[in-house]
């Protein structure tokens, strides 16, 4: 998770883009945050899809295969 203080830094960068131009070393820095802020947001949206088990309409596990090593691999949802 990336910190409050970041979080802030990032929307202060963005407010101040939105009104004037940002000196060279604020694009720097604003592209670094953006890019940490991605790679955390990438992070915890692939953990949250390694967690996901697909059911069909029936109740019968649809998980895709390669979803499922994943799982087995990192002992998720009981896979053998």
């Amino acid at each position: 998770m990336l910190s409050k203080e970041k979080m802030n830094r990032i929307n202060e960068l963005a407010r101040k883009a939105k009104e004037t131009a940002l000196s060279e070393q604020e694009k720097e820095e604003q592209q670094i945050l953006r890019q940490e802020y991605l790679s955390v947001f990438r992070g915890g949206m692939r953990h949250h899809i390694e967690g996901m088990k697909v059911v069909d309409p029936k109740g019968n596990d649809v998980t895709p295969e390669k979803l499922k090593k994943i799982q087995k691999e990192k002992g998720l949802h009981n896979r053998d």
